[in-house]
């Protein structure tokens, strides 16, 4: 059986050597290489990293490693998402998320600052944000992507 620190070495180094796209796409890189990993764990094992997608030269979203610039974005975001946010509901395109009254901006501002390529833009209420998923994402994907901060 691999150990947590075995896999997360695995996953920075597949990262670096090849363009992977999604979650599962890590997880098949992972079983080509001898290790079994659910798609749950390879979620949580790249939040742990930091890892960071980046576009490459084709335009298309890949995992990178994390830059100091970006370990601070991830960081700030982390904490208002531990703060903030609340229950969430997909629609159409748009993840709703409802926050404590009065925080939604704070927490519609620290989703934009983070500058995640899975989302297109923040609206803010008094106590509901809505964040519009980018083309390459499901709001129920999304939803998943920032629970994994928390």
């Amino acid at each position: 059986m691999t150990t947590k620190f075995e896999r997360q070495g695995a996953i920075l180094r597949l990262v670096r050597e090849q363009r992977l796209h999604t979650q599962a796409e890590v997880a098949e890189a992972l079983r080509a290489n001898g290790i079994d990993a659910v798609q749950a764990t390879v979620s949580r094992d790249i939040a742990q990293l930091g890892l960071v997608k980046v576009r490459n030269g084709e335009g298309r979203l890949v995992y990178a490693l994390p830059g100091a610039a970006d370990l601070r974005r991830i960081e700030e975001l982390a904490s208002a998402l531990r703060q903030y946010m609340g229950a969430t509901a997909p629609s159409g395109t748009i993840l709703v998320v409802q926050t404590p009254r009065g925080f939604a901006a704070a927490l519609a501002d620290a989703l934009d600052a983070a500058a995640l390529p899975e989302i297109a833009g923040t609206i803010a209420g008094d106590n509901t944000v809505f964040v519009a998923c980018a083309d390459s994402i499901t709001p129920a994907e999304l939803d998943a992507e920032l629970r994994s901060h928390l």
